[in-house]
């Protein structure tokens, strides 16, 4: 259908300077940017679109590209200058959509969060796979976001008689222990599938246990029963928000990561509610965001600073460094990294009873997350090799407990990945293709279009510094022959 109008609406009458100077900043060809729209429509399922380099310079003269194009074009931008390139930036029209639908501003009240998830979840099913949903969406970002995230600090007002306790006389839920048991353990092995797979795997059956919760929330229940599925609907958006984002879907990841933190709220589950949070701040260091980051993750501590467990709040402090380490802060990120080891260390001793969704933070994952942190100093300081020699044995230390580690495989890739990072900072580049090499093998397992993407990049990094070398040529040829182009998005 290429040169159709599936993704067009006629011709402007001017060009479009905007999307012009994003990309001749971007430095790609008209037809590197059709390749890139096609590649991410077909991991949304937006099977009809196919671009070519007249449909582009359609765009650069000022025509008006329907959706989902302009959000492609907003995602494909961000990614390209680590910042967040909303659509009107591009100079680009998208179709107007309800702050129920596209925002993150929401109420923070029981019915309507159940109202909410039922809404979205439903849609996700009925329009994933023809990719309309995920491209509905605006990602939010600064007080935008952050603002209305603080309202999770707000004690809720009291909503009156238990629905479920009528006349004084309680009326038992429909739901057993046992079930409550089954849903729970479930929701704990997507967790582990998804560790094990990536999130392209079994993406569509999170969000459909998800619906089937909120079915059941619903229904009047005591108030007990109730927070036990609250919880469980708040750990099932968490998980769709992580899938989606390791497939490359953000604005869908950021709604459901704010639909499970009022699911948390409603629950009084304030430990989870700052996991979800540190999943959003994962997610904005990822968008070049680390001040949206750092805020969500002091957010997440100061909410949960009198209940949390040693081993969230270690993985709070990883996350910390994170954020500052992206920010260009040494001493605050050594600061934290430091702190996240010594929570890390207190976790060991006391052995407290942890839940399920905090169990991925093992010692392999605290060395990960303080390795990265230096990684991303080095990168922030001009590829300064002073902070790659911190990253290396710390590093080191994660892809070798990784390697162990037959349930977390998209963390073995992705810290190969990292390791590979520091090698290149370090001008080493035969020993940095080796692990990318080995990363490949690992990614070819897991269906994450994260590990996908870190690792093109990496190589096209190499590629650029490095592109004499006969061992990055043959890592070059053998990505492109062996990485698929994208993780169908499920």
């Amino acid at each position: 259908m290429s040169g159709s109008d599936a993704d067009g609406t006629g011709h402007g009458k001017r060009p479009n300077e905007q999307l012009g100077s994003w990309f001749v900043r971007s430095g790609w060809s008209k037809g590197e940017l059709a390749r890139q729209v096609n590649r991410r429509a077909r991991q949304i399922g937006a099977h009809h679109i196919s671009t070519d380099t007249s449909r582009v310079r359609r765009w650069l003269d000022g025509e008006q590209p329907r959706e989902p194009i302009p959000r492609i074009l907003g995602e494909l931008f961000s990614e390209r200058f680590g910042t967040v390139v909303a659509i009107e930036d591009l100079g680009l029209r998208t179709a107007h959509q309800s702050p129920s639908v596209s925002g993150v501003d929401l109420p923070w009240a029981g019915h309507q969060t159940v109202a909410l998830l039922s809404d979205f979840s439903r849609s996700d099913l009925m329009l994933a796979r023809r990719g309309f949903l995920g491209t509905s969406l605006a990602l939010s970002a600064g007080p935008a976001l952050v603002e209305p995230m603080q309202r999770w600090l707000v004690p809720t007002p009291p909503s009156g008689p238990d629905p479920a306790d009528s006349a004084g006389v309680r009326r038992p839920s429909r739901l057993s222990e046992p079930e409550l048991g089954l849903l729970e353990s479930t929701t704990a092995m997507f967790r582990q599938w998804d560790a094990q797979c990536g999130g392209g795997l079994r993406r569509k059956a999170v969000v459909g246990q998800l619906h089937e919760v909120t079915d059941l929330l619903q229904e009047p229940h005591p108030a007990a029963v109730s927070g036990r599925l609250f919880t469980c609907a708040a750990e099932l958006a968490e998980l769709a928000g992580w899938m989606s984002y390791d497939v490359g879907l953000q604005p869908t990841a950021q709604k459901y990561f704010v639909l499970a933190l009022h699911a948390a709220k409603e629950a009084g589950d304030k430990p989870l509610g700052s996991y979800i949070l540190s999943s959003m701040s994962r997610q904005m260091i990822h968008l070049g965001r680390p001040d949206d980051a750092l805020e969500l993750i002091h957010l997440a501590q100061y909410g949960s600073r009198e209940c949390a467990t040693p081993r969230t709040q270690a993985m709070l402090y990883a996350m910390e460094a994170r954020a500052y380490a992206n920010m260009g802060q040494p001493s605050k990120t050594k600061r934290a990294v430091r702190m996240a080891e010594v929570t890390f260390a207190d976790a060991l001793e006391t052995r407290e009873p942890e839940p399920d969704w905090i169990r991925f933070f093992s010692e392999a994952e605290l060395n990960g997350e303080n390795a990265h942190s230096y990684r991303d100093l080095a990168y922030v300081a001009g590829r300064s090799p002073t902070y790659a020699s911190l990253a290396e044995p710390v590093m080191e230390r994660a892809v070798e407990l990784f390697s162990e580690d037959t349930e977390h495989q998209r963390s073995y890739a992705l810290n190969l990945v990292g390791m590979a990072t520091v090698h290149l900072l370090k001008r080493e580049p035969e020993q940095s293709t080796r692990l990318a090499e080995q990363a490949l093998h690992v990614a070819r397992r897991v269906r994450s279009e994260r590990v996908n993407t870190r690792l093109r990049k990496t190589v096209d990094t190499a590629a650029r510094d490095f592109g004499d070398v006969p061992e990055v040529v043959h890592l070059t040829d053998l990505i492109t022959a062996q990485l698929p182009e994208t993780a169908e998005a499920v």
